[in-house]
C-alpha cells in the first residue's frame, strides 16, 4: 500500500506542478466568464433603437401603436417609401385603406434587416390595433376584455406536481429535474473521456520513454496501475474544485461591475412586455429558484460524487490497459479504444431519454448496468422517482464492476507494459486474461 501511495503522490504532484495544468485550470474559468460577458455585451450593443414612419390610411392605428425605448412610431406627413431614410427613419410602414381580406398587404419597408425581434414587435402592434378595431365594431368593451386576458393564472388557481411514494410526498418540477439530471450526466460523460484519456496517455508516455521499466523494478505492475489511476483522479477532482471556486467567485465579482446601461437594457426589454407577462415571468423565476434550492441536494450531491468517482475508476483501468499495449501508432490506439468509448457514447444516448423519462424501462436498466450507470443514474436521481433499492443495486454493481475490470485490466497491463514493437490484437489480450500469474 505504501508503494501505491508513492505512485499516487508522484502522479499528482508531477501533473499539478505542470505549467499546462496551471494555465488550463486558471484560463478556462476566465474564458468561460469572458465568453458570457462578451455575449451579454454584444447582445446589448447590437440592440439598435428604431424609428418607424407610419402612413395610416385607415386612421385607426395612431391611437393604438405604443412606442417604447426600442421602437418609436411616428405618423409624419410627406414621408414615403422613397425618402424615409433621408427623413431620419429606420423603416417605413404602409397601411392601405382596406386590409380586411387575406389579399391585402401591410408593408414594412427598410434599407436593411431590422431583426426578428423588431419585426415581431411591429406585427404585435398591428394585431393589437386590428383586434381593438374588431372590439369597437362589435360593441365589445375592450378594457373589460383586456382585464380578463391579463389575469395571471396564479390568481385563478395553484398548480403543483407531487410525487407520492408510500407515506412520503414531495414537490416535483420535471423541467428543473431534467436540467439537473442532464447537467450531472453530461459532466460525468465529459470527465470519463478527458481523464480516462489522460490515464491512457500517461501509461503510453511512460512505456515509450522506458520509464515504466525502471518503475516496474521497484513496484508491481498492479501497484503502478492503481497508483496512476488514483493519482490522476485526484488531479481531476482538484481541477474541478478549483474551477467551481473560480467560476463562482469570478461570477460574483463580475456581477458587481454590471453597468447601469446593461441594467437599463434589461428593464427596457421587460417594459416592452405586457404586465401579465412580466408577472408570470417573475413568478416562474421565483418558483424555479425556490424549487432549485429545495431540490434534494442531500441525495443528489453524494450520489454525484459516488458516480463521478465510480465511473472514472471503472473506465480508467480499461484505458490504462489499452495504453499499456499501444506502441507509437495512433491508429492502433483508436482501434483499441473503440470497445471502451462505445458504451460511454451509448450511455449518453440513453441519458437523453432518462432525463425526460426517468421511469422508462431503457432508463431503469441503463442506470443499473455498470457500463452505463454512472451517466444514466445521475440523469434519473434528480426526478425523485428512483426507488432506493435501484440506487443500492446500481452502486453495488458498479463497485463489483470496478473490481472485476481492475483485475482484468491488471492482467493485460502486467504483460503489455513491457511489450514493445508488436501490434497486439484482441485475441492475444484475451489469452493474457486467462494466463496464470
Amino acid at each position: 500500500m505504501n508503494k501505491i501511495w508513492l505512485v499516487i503522490k508522484r502522479e499528482y504532484f508531477t501533473r499539478v506542478r505542470n505549467r499546462t495544468f496551471i494555465l488550463s485550470t486558471i484560463l478556462l474559468p476566465l474564458f468561460f466568464i469572458g465568453f458570457i460577458a462578451a455575449s451579454a455585451y454584444f447582445s446589448i450593443k447590437s440592440t439598435e433603437s428604431q424609428k418607424i414612419a407610419v402612413v395610416d390610411n385607415n386612421g385607426i392605428f395612431k391611437n393604438s401603436f405604443q412606442s417604447d425605448k426600442i421602437i418609436t412610431y411616428e405618423f409624419p406627413s410627406g414621408v414615403n417609401a422613397n425618402n424615409f431614410k433621408e427623413k431620419g427613419y429606420s423603416a417605413f410602414l404602409f397601411i392601405p385603406e382596406k386590409f380586411n381580406s387575406s389579399n391585402d398587404s401591410i408593408s414594412l419597408i427598410s434599407n436593411k434587416q431590422l431583426g426578428v425581434d423588431a419585426e415581431e414587435k411591429v406585427k404585435d402592434q398591428i394585431n393589437t390595433a386590428i383586434r381593438n378595431k374588431a372590439f369597437l365594431e362589435n360593441n365589445i368593451n375592450k378594457k373589460v376584455l383586456d382585464s380578463i386576458n391579463n389575469i395571471d393564472e396564479a390568481q385563478l388557481y395553484k398548480f403543483s406536481t407531487v410525487i407520492k411514494q408510500g407515506n412520503k410526498t414531495e414537490q416535483s418540477n420535471s423541467g428543473l429535474s431534467s436540467v439537473i439530471g442532464f447537467g450531472s450526466g453530461i459532466l460525468i460523460y465529459i470527465t470519463l473521456f478527458i481523464y480516462g484519456a489522460a490515464v491512457m496517455r500517461g501509461v503510453m508516455e511512460e512505456k515509450m520513454s522506458r520509464i515504466a521499466e525502471v518503475i516496474i523494478s521497484s513496484v508491481k505492475p498492479f501497484q503502478l496501475m492503481m497508483g496512476k489511476i488514483i493519482g490522476i483522479a485526484a488531479v481531476g477532482i482538484t481541477q474541478l474544485l478549483i474551477w467551481v471556486v473560480l467560476i463562482v467567485g469570478l461570477t460574483s465579482i463580475a456581477s458587481s461591475f454590471i453597468s447601469q446601461d446593461a441594467l437599463q437594457h434589461v428593464q427596457t426589454v421587460g417594459a416592452s412586455m405586457s404586465p401579465a407577462a412580466n408577472n408570470t415571468a417573475a413568478m416562474n423565476f421565483i418558483n424555479t429558484k425556490n424549487t432549485f434550492l429545495g431540490a434534494n441536494w442531500g441525495l443528489i450531491l453524494p450520489c454525484f460524487l459516488f458516480y463521478f468517482l465510480g465511473g472514472y475508476l471503472f473506465y480508467a483501468s480499461l484505458f490504462a490497459a489499452v495504453g499499456s499495449v499501444v506502441n507509437e501508432d495512433p491508429q492502433e490506439a483508436q482501434s483499441l479504444m473503440l470497445p471502451i468509448t462505445m458504451p460511454i457514447i451509448l450511455s449518453f444516448v440513453i441519458m437523453t431519454t432518462a432525463a425526460g423519462k426517468p421511469d422508462a424501462p431503457l432508463s431503469v436498466w441503463g442506470s443499473i448496468i455498470p457500463l452505463s450507470s454512472p451517466i444514466v443514474m445521475m440523469a434519473r436521481i434528480p426526478s425523485g422517482s428512483v426507488p432506493a433499492w435501484q440506487i443500492i443495486v446500481s452502486m453495488l454493481l458498479l463497485v463489483v464492476g470496478f473490481i472485476l475490470t481492475t483485475m482484468l485490466a491488471a492482467k493485460i497491463y502486467r504483460t503489455g507494459i513491457l511489450l514493445y514493437g508488436k501490434r497486439v490484437t484482441f485475441k492475444e489480450m484475451s489469452k493474457w486474461l486467462f494466463r496464470k500469474s
